[in-house]
């Protein structure tokens, strides 16, 4: 390995574009099975990469010093543990920006793959990806899953709960000539609202996603945010945002969520804080409630508030359900799959001075020759068990409208 990184890398990657230099790193890092992770942020366009030489297994703060990716699970198990990346490679994806190598004896066989990659000018696609140890879960039927609804409902009518959020899956086969990094590359361009990522890891599996979720943020101004977003339903011909009618049912899950994030700040006496909304927004193929609720840091004088709500806020009520030591004893009982990663969270911590964390949703696992989608739904006690498993085919479309060749 040449002692200027910079001028190597620069060398091979020359005539490359934007794209195909973080392809080429994700690419090189998943064939020399090491930790990687491609994202694009929310309204922008340029794609970003970060490969590590082994994962954590514990969270950093995210006021900073570490710079890297956090990979959550909704709840950790031996099989589902936490992992962070360190952002021992990184690549934010602009022009004029070099690549920052910040691990000192990165293994050769992966700069052996990037100098193929490059002299191949990025010209096939991956062939295999990390897969899960176990394997892939279960399908869930839907007279299975509206059963379920219905115990969840006749809970909430007697009173034990106020709010319950259930999930399913669904598993297709791969098509032939599936082609992993284009699939990340359409869902850029299908949700530019969203947070697009592709993770890889070793022993964890592979990851595919575009949520609209926001959980924690720390911009660099050290401005903290997080979001409360519920209620769901279709948008159809003709339908805006700003004509959208809610029914009480969705006002009512929306509402459990701001409420669950207000408590989080009376537990840490947070009394200045800036709310703003709800207000209807579009997401892919569905409209949303969302209310955003920000903090500056360091003027109410809690200079790691990122820290101290993330650890308050998962699993939020949007994923787990009012009261959250009830919901999610009932999710337990009653959810016949692990959601691993679904309806954790993930995203770039002091990247850019920044960090990001997004709830993972509209998300699928891409195993070897099958992709499984994860999708919930909020229950209530006025939940119809019938339109709780459509909302989650909507959800699950997110992502799943890439794969429906496997259907044919």
């Amino acid at each position: 390995m040449p002692d200027d990184i910079s001028a190597y890398i620069t060398h091979l990657t020359k005539g490359f574009s934007l794209q195909e230099t973080a392809f080429s790193l994700f690419q090189a890092a998943v064939e020399t099975e090491l930790p990687a992770v491609l994202w694009r942020l929310p309204n922008t366009q340029h794609i970003q990469v970060l490969v590590s030489k082994k994962t954590q297994n514990t969270l950093p703060p995210l006021e900073g010093p570490t710079k890297g990716f956090a990979f959550h699970p909704f709840q950790v198990s031996e099989t589902s543990p936490v992992k962070f990346l360190p952002a021992d490679i990184y690549f934010c994806g602009k022009a004029d920006e070099k690549i920052d190598v910040s691990a000192t004896e990165f293994p050769e066989r992966f700069w052996a793959h990037f100098q193929k990659r490059s002299q191949k000018q990025n010209a096939q696609s991956l062939q295999t990806w990390p897969q899960h140890p176990i394997g892939s879960v279960s399908a869930i039927q839907r007279d299975v899953f509206e059963q379920t609804v219905a115990t969840a409902v006749n809970a909430m009518q007697a009173g034990c709960l106020e709010k319950v959020v259930l999930s399913r899956t669904k598993t297709l086969p791969l098509f032939e000539g599936f082609d992993l990094l284009q699939a990340f590359l359409q869902l850029t361009n299908l949700y530019p609202t969203a947070f697009v990522s592709l993770v890889a890891i070793p022993g964890i599996g592979t990851w595919l996603g575009a949520t609209p979720e926001v959980l924690v943020q720390i911009d660099r101004h050290h401005v903290f945010r997080t979001v409360a977003l519920a209620g769901t339903q279709p948008i159809t011909e003709g339908l805006t945002p700003a004509d959208a009618i809610w029914r009480q049912k969705e006002i009512e899950e929306q509402s459990l969520v701001q409420r669950y994030i207000i408590s989080c700040f009376k537990h840490l006496r947070l009394r200045d804080y800036v709310e703003m909304g709800p207000r209807t927004i579009a997401a892919g193929n569905l409209l949303h409630l969302k209310t955003e609720y920000s903090a500056a840091m360091e003027e109410v004088g809690f200079p790691n508030l990122g820290t101290q709500m993330l650890e308050l806020l998962h699993p939020t009520s949007a994923v787990g359900g009012m009261p959250k030591a009830a919901a999610l004893k009932m999710i337990n009982e009653l959810e016949q799959h692990n959601r691993r990663y679904y309806s954790g969270f993930l995203g770039p911590v002091q990247i850019g001075q920044e960090t990001n964390l997004f709830v993972n949703l509209r998300c699928a696992e891409v195993g070897k020759d099958t992709v499984t989608a994860y999708a919930g739904a909020g229950m209530t006690a006025d939940s119809n068990p019938a339109k709780e498993w459509q909302e989650t085919e909507l959800k699950m479309q997110t992502v799943l409208r890439l794969f429906q060749a496997s259907e044919s």
